[in-house]
């Protein structure tokens, strides 16, 4: 039966989405939230160090131009 309903759903183009079975408690939707951008900090903090070394010389890896790329084909 529930097959036969889906199919006819999909048929007209309606779409079945998935629904929570109970609502995110606000805690934890903060404590997701609080780890995504501190993950965004971390990258930011590697961009920029690597920037300041390269930079300053220092940097032992840089990412290769277009003319780099070119000569060793």
């Amino acid at each position: 039966m529930e097959g036969l309903i889906l199919e006819r759903l999909s048929k007209i183009g309606l779409a079945i989405m998935a629904v929570p079975k109970k609502k995110t408690s606000k805690s934890k939707r903060d404590k997701r939230k609080a780890t995504w951008k501190h993950k965004a900090v971390v990258e930011a903090r590697k961009a920029l160090s690597l920037g300041k070394s390269i930079l300053s010389g220092r940097s032992k890896f840089v990412y290769p131009t277009k003319d780099e790329d070119e000569t060793e084909e």
